[in-house]
């Protein structure tokens, strides 16, 4: 009796995952800059640290003088704004346009709160006798805070730029890495303000 074995066939096999969609944002041109910011921001802050180590004292008078309501105001705008903006990202890639527009604006005009915080804080350090020649602690802080303000002004003329492609249509949820690269930068920005605040303004 010949034995007959019938081929058994082999189970399908499951289903391969979906290839991972996840990428830097922004592109190339914009990581340098942030790079560059970074280690701009690097070599200032290793200035204050040997101010400091040289004039404790200086950094330890200076701070108490410093209003904390002006430096604690500029820091809830840089975080609301940067808040706005990825809102704006993250509806954008949901293909929510109108949203992400409107998140953008938003996130414009906190930023543009933050010069005019600037602004006035400057006038109350000098209407109390701050300025840059009233000692070491204040000379390092009136230059990184000027260089952070340069960086955030050239932030607020992104977003104006991103803000004009936006309204005509420049970006959809499959290409909008200008919007990205805003957000990076902004945020890169927003990250350094986050160290300058309590440097001045509380641990000193």
């Amino acid at each position: 009796m010949t034995a007959i074995t019938a081929a058994v066939p082999e189970p399908p096999s499951p289903p391969s995952a979906p290839a991972a969609t996840w990428h830097i944002p922004g592109n190339k041109g914009i990581w340098v800059g942030i790079t560059c910011e970074f280690v701009e921001f690097l070599v200032l802050f290793v200035v204050y640290f040997v101010a400091r180590a040289h004039f404790p004292d200086a950094f330890e008078q200076g701070a108490e003088r410093l209003s904390r309501t002006a430096g604690t105001v500029i820091t809830l705008l840089m975080l609301t704004s940067s808040f706005f903006i990825a809102c704006s990202v993250t509806t954008m890639r949901a293909g929510q346009r109108r949203q992400s527009l409107y998140w953008l604006l938003a996130g414009l005009v906190v930023a543009l709160g933050y010069p005019i915080a600037k602004y006035f804080e400057i006038r109350w350090n000098l209407a109390h006798g701050i300025n840059g020649e009233s000692g070491i602690f204040f000379t390092v802080y009136y230059y990184l805070t000027f260089n952070h303000l340069v960086h955030a002004v050239w932030g607020i003329l992104g977003i104006l730029w991103v803000l004009a492609r936006h309204v005509t249509g420049g970006y959809t949820a499959e290409d909008h890495s200008g919007l990205e690269s805003l957000a990076s930068y902004w945020h890169a920005t927003d990250i350094i303000w986050l160290v300058i605040f309590p440097f001045f303004y509380v641990l000193a």
